[in-house]
């Protein structure tokens, strides 16, 4: 197992990946540094009103004022996510993410110099210049990998986001503890340390080369595609490399300049787009922002202290990167609709188990035994509920969405579904304080409904991606993707093959019947091993068919 992972995995093509991932660090980063330091982010706003004004500012406002300081990171999310797709075909993949690196290093200088500047203002609008940043990088950073990565390598590369991601989260947890810099002076400081990512990015990616397929089948330069693939493969063997792009830009001709209005209305391309947006919907709705978000407050709520909380939280994030890295291995061997199952089922069984533990902590809340072992089961609960979110939601939305689509489709599709990742993160970060107001104990009970739902849509309607070149995916949608037509062909190509094996073993006129059968059209389309599409002119008609005979029966055909 560990083999065929490594197998392809060259010494510059690590270097590229992790030049690339440090985008995905900044997005995990910036996503929860702003929650440790909390209480000092408001006193630092009630000084600078009460200077400003002469009076003290009421705590409702005060609170206002710091949900704006989280929401608005979100709303640039929004903004930068959508744009994702027209950075990416004006100045490629590597091109946005260096550009890029100059929002981030403008955002993170924004945040340093608040409290010097005695601004609340400065943090508002540097917590959205950084949105901005990290909406680019969730689009890029994985349409920059998928095109880089090697097919057998595509899914575990893929799940290096994720991994960045959670490496950003832990870091910013445990940078965030009072001990460190979540303290009055400390907060700016942990807020501008932003700029470390954008930086190192900036010095390590312009030794990397431009995505290869951007350099092909956009560009149209294909001796710059070679060099890039050379220097990536470490190797000169890359025609292989260069027919599958080949034959996805011959797949994809027809819609190779294809805008997001274009995208919605196609109908090909409508079925992939809609599994994309259900993927990030299955990511944000599924409960674990509310977990990032507010974690210390629900350990807290279940009877733990605050400082237990608070290193419970830490626990989160060190869980987090740990099964990330198990996951990573197992994308290419058990495949991203499996996976994505396993994480769903697992998140939807724990999420109720979360609300049990809630439920039973209020009905026995005078029996202290009681109490202490239920809040262990609240813990584990939602450690478990992390460890699935690891496994599946976590990481394959981002990698399958960049899978589903051709060269020219992906930048528009990528926009779409970040645009619409972003937007329910605003979602629940917004309305979860409400929801917890307002449902209590049963607070997870929304989350639960909608992973049973999102589970039940991976099974009917997503594809496995493992292993497959990007035509032979859309050549699944074109064809449709239900499991009746995928198995009439195989049934249908099966008896094809029999008839070909028995050719010269039956008598001549039943052998003539069934050459005649064979080139009937079917009536649905068929997608073989290949990926191909099985077309066939229908035969005039003889005038004088051969007698009906009954049908004959092949062993092991099931015909």
């Amino acid at each position: 197992m560990a083999y065929e992972f490594f197998k392809g995995l060259t010494l510059f093509l690590s270097y590229a990946i992790l030049a690339a991932v440090l985008g995905m660090l900044q997005f995990g980063y910036n996503t929860g540094v702003i929650n440790a330091p909390e209480v000092n982010i408001e006193n630092f706003m009630k000084d600078v009103y009460k200077d400003r004004y002469g009076e003290d500012i009421s705590d409702d406002s005060v609170k206002t004022l710091y949900s704006v300081a989280v929401s608005i990171f979100a709303i640039g999310g929004m903004v930068g996510g959508f744009s994702g797709g027209a950075i990416a075909n004006r100045f490629g993949r590597k091109g946005g993410l260096l550009l890029n690196n100059v929002l981030g290093i403008v955002g993170a200088c924004l945040m340093g110099f608040t409290k010097l500047a005695e601004s609340y203002e400065m943090l508002f609008f540097g917590r959205f210049i950084i949105g901005v940043n990290c909406g680019l990088n969730t689009s890029l950073v994985p349409m920059y990998i998928s095109e880089i990565a090697p097919l057998n390598l595509r899914g575990g590369l893929g799940t290096v986001n994720q991994l960045a991601v959670t490496v950003g989260l832990l870091v910013s947890q445990v940078l965030g503890i009072e001990q460190i810099l979540g303290t009055n002076e400390g907060w700016p400081v942990l807020l501008g340390l932003a700029i470390c990512p954008a930086i190192l990015q900036l010095l390590l990616l312009p030794v990397c080369p431009e995505s290869p397929r951007y350099l092909l089948i956009t560009k149209q330069w294909e001796e710059e595609a070679r060099k890039a693939l050379r220097r990536l493969r470490a190797s000169n063997q890359v025609e292989e490399d260069i027919e599958e792009m080949r034959a996805e830009e011959r797949a994809q001709q027809a819609e190779s300049t294809i805008s997001m209005t274009e995208l919605i209305c196609s109908p090909t391309l409508r079925a992939p787009l809609v599994i994309g947006v259900v993927m990030q919907l299955s990511q944000q709705l599924s409960g674990i922002n509310a977990v990032f978000y507010y974690s210390t407050n629900l350990f807290t709520s279940s009877g733990l202290t605050d400082e237990s909380a608070k290193f419970a939280t830490i626990g989160i994030g060190a869980i987090m990167v740990c099964m990330t890295l198990v996951s990573i291995p197992l994308m290419d061997r058990t495949g991203r609709r499996t996976l994505h199952l396993y994480g769903l089922g697992g998140m939807f069984i724990f999420s109720i188990f979360i609300t049990i533990s809630f439920l039973i902590k209020e009905f026995f809340g005078y029996v202290q035994e009681m109490i202490d072992w239920m809040s262990y089961i609240s813990v584990v609960s939602t450690l478990c509920f992390v460890v699935f979110f690891a496994v599946g939601p976590g990481s394959i939305p981002w990698m399958i969405t960049a899978e589903l689509f051709s060269q020219g489709p992906r930048p528009a599709a990528m926009s779409i579904a970040v645009l619409v990742n972003w937007l329910a993160n605003f979602l629940v970060g917004i309305g979860f304080p409400s929801m917890k107001s307002s449902l209590e104990n049963y607070t997870f009970l929304p989350f639960s409904a909608f992973l049973a739902i999102f589970w039940i849509f991976t099974y009917k309607k997503v594809p496995e991606t493992k292993n497959k070149t990007f035509e032979e995916i859309l050549a699944l949608f074109r064809h449709g993707n239900d499991r009746s037509s995928l198995r009439d062909s195989r049934l249908y190509g099966s008896m094809l093959n029999c008839v070909n094996a028995l050719e010269g073993h039956i008598p001549p006129a039943e052998s003539a019947a069934l050459m005649v059968a064979e080139e009937k059209p079917h009536p649905d389309s068929f997608v073989f091993a290949a990926g191909s599409e099985r077309s066939s002119v229908a035969p005039a008609q003889p005038e004088r068919p051969p007698p009906p005979l009954p049908p004959p029966r092949f062993p092991n055909s099931g015909v």
